[in-house]
């Protein structure tokens, strides 16, 4: 699974490989738990965190990883309107 995480500013955040994620204090986190787990726990690990405040949107998508031997990564994708 992979996230999009619209932020305010109009920038987009793609996180592949991420199950899910939470709010964790002012910071909304993204995890893996890399196929053992149903639901985050203390096993997943942490790929990523914004500033819940800066985030304007995050919507599920097909995580490239899946299919195309993709490695997974951050990437910064430039917003297009």
């Amino acid at each position: 699974m992979a996230f999009e995480v619209t932020m305010a500013d109009q920038t987009i955040e793609r996180i592949d490989g991420a199950d899910g994620y939470e709010l964790e204090g002012p910071l909304t986190t993204f995890f893996s738990s890399e196929g053992r787990h149903q639901k985050l726990t203390s096993w997943s690990v942490r790929q990523a965190s914004y500033r819940t405040e800066r985030i304007a949107c995050i919507r599920r998508v097909e995580d490239r990883a899946a299919d195309t031997g993709y490695s997974p990564r951050l990437e910064t994708v430039p917003f297009a309107s």
